[in-house]
């Protein structure tokens, strides 16, 4: 795919094109569930720049790619055309967040209290990347309401924003940050 131009001035009215061109209002809860999952692969993309190159960063870069997926999917509306095969989320991906949740779960010491985010730089915005996954899962389960979303989907955004936990705790243990853990403050 060639992309010749940036802007368009199409949506200079508060419009924007869905797959296929079918035109709907920016303010349309489509738009804010895959501009949120949007948002979600570029604050991946800083938490990648931040880690060294190995398993875990490819893991990031490969979530980034399946987001990608999940937005053309999201942008497709399926009352109107079908969704194309390779905007299908692969239900594999749920199963290897889960590997990977179990892995780094048995890897480090295991949670006994509620815990602050933050820690390294890496941990932090690991943080920082899982909250703003909760909110592209509450917009994509509010798009549900009226629009059915593939099941993959939410359990992928669901089992990524526990592995963005997970991850940030091992980022942590590695760089022997010690995590802060919640406590009511004294009176």
């Amino acid at each position: 795919m060639k992309i010749t131009k940036v802007y368009t001035k199409t949506g200079d009215e508060g419009t924007t094109a869905l797959v296929g061109g079918y035109r709907v209002r920016k303010t349309n809860a489509r738009i804010e569930a895959y501009g949120t999952v949007d948002e979600l692969s570029a604050n991946l993309g800083v938490l990648a720049s931040y880690m060294k190159d190995g398993d875990d960063k490819t893991l990031i870069i490969r979530t980034q790619r399946n987001l990608f997926t999940v937005c053309s999917n999201l942008a497709t509306d399926k009352s109107k055309m079908p969704v194309a095969k390779v905007y299908t989320l692969d239900p594999d991906e749920v199963e290897i967040l889960e590997q990977e949740i179990d892995a780094i779960n048995a890897s480090i010491p295991p949670q006994n209290a509620f815990i602050l985010p933050g820690g390294s730089h890496e941990a932090a915005f690991a943080h920082v990347c899982r909250t703003v996954c909760r909110r592209a899962e509450r917009r994509i389960f509010f798009m549900n309401e009226s629009t059915p979303v593939d099941p993959e989907i939410l359990q992928y955004m669901n089992r990524l924003s526990d592995y963005l936990f997970v991850l940030a705790r091992k980022l942590n243990f590695i760089d022997g940050v010690r995590e802060k853990i919640w406590k009511k403050p004294l009176k």
